[in-house]
């Protein structure tokens, strides 16, 4: 049996047939070839499937699959990584496109770097529904060369400003070590938080991924909260209070990190610190609450051996 190729690429669609063949170009055309590409086609009622079958007879490389109901895009962005056999892995988007050399390119630093490092990102070109660009985004995430978790943690909730860096080259194996997405508005930054406490993320400094900003996108399309649960979920109710769901997620993921008891306490710290300072109501807010959790987080830090994680 035929080894996996090293790096699966996994496009969850839905009716994504405008800019559905410009980004499978852009995927096609990469200088590194040796990659699966899994197309989820989440119930489409437009030609989203049909594109990829027209593409999939001209192009091995690519595998369809297609489900009957639309169940979500955090079902389907799971979907596709659940077909993942490769050492290495990135979602992309019926939207966006990469420029020839991002899969060479983060390839080249993963495999060059220790076990540690789980994810490389490039910068970030937004585009507009033309594809002329409008700005340049460096989503600085990367925390120092051998940063504790919780510092990794904090450098990714006090940066964070779009999801771009979800549609990374990631091991796969870090990958599996967090909750995947989750059913719930921006659960990309929960799963980003998830996978820089299970190792440090590398920044390649050249543009090599366009994000396409248009109205049919998922933050546009879904003014609503309501319609943003509905659109990660079909299923669920809508999320009332947002921050405070981000903030219990947030918990969550580090409950779930495979962590040392004194660095585990630090991630919650960490959490409580941002919450305070950015989504807390006023009152939790207060130079008071904020001065009581640095306390708390400076003692903890006292008593850590070394103060430096895995």
């Amino acid at each position: 049996m035929a080894a996996p190729p090293p790096i699966t690429v996994g496009l969850p669609a839905f009716d994504g047939e405008r800019f559905l063949a410009q980004a499978l170009d852009s995927i096609l055309a990469q200088t590194f070839t040796e990659f699966t590409l899994v197309v989820s086609d989440n119930g489409s009622t437009d030609a989203t499937a049909e594109i990829v079958r027209d593409y999939a007879r001209r192009d091995p490389r690519i595998r369809l699959i297609r489900n009957r109901e639309n169940r979500g895009a955090a079902w389907n962005h799971n979907r596709v990584f659940a077909e993942c056999e490769s050492p290495f892995f990135r979602w992309a988007s019926a939207d966006d496109m990469l420029a020839p050399t991002l899969l060479e390119r983060s390839l080249d630093v993963l495999e060059d770097a220790p076990e540690d490092v789980v994810l490389v990102y490039p910068q970030t070109l937004v585009v507009d529904e033309e594809g002329e660009v409008l700005r340049l985004v460096e989503d600085d995430l990367a925390a120092a060369p051998g940063a504790a978790p919780h510092a990794r943690l904090l450098r990714v909730l006090r940066k964070m400003v779009y999801g771009n860096t979800v549609y990374s080259l990631v091991r796969a194996s870090a990958l599996r070590r967090t909750r995947l997405h989750r059913s719930f508005p921006s659960a990309d930054y929960v799963l980003l938080a998830e996978l820089a406490l299970a190792g440090e993320f590398r920044r390649l400094d050249e543009p090599l991924f366009l994000r396409r900003f248009h109205p049919g996108m998922s933050l546009q399309a879904n003014p609503t909260t309501a319609d943003l649960t509905h659109w990660f979920d079909p299923r669920r109710s809508a999320v009332k209070r947002p921050q405070l769901t981000l903030f219990v997620e947030h918990l969550r993921g580090v409950r779930h990190a495979q962590l040392a008891p004194p660095q585990r306490t630090l991630a919650y710290l960490a959490c409580l610190a941002m919450w305070a300072r950015r989504d807390a109501p006023p009152r939790a807010r207060s130079r008071r609450a904020v001065r009581r959790l640095r306390g708390l987080a400076v003692g903890a830090v006292a008593r850590v051996p070394g103060r430096r994680g895995r």
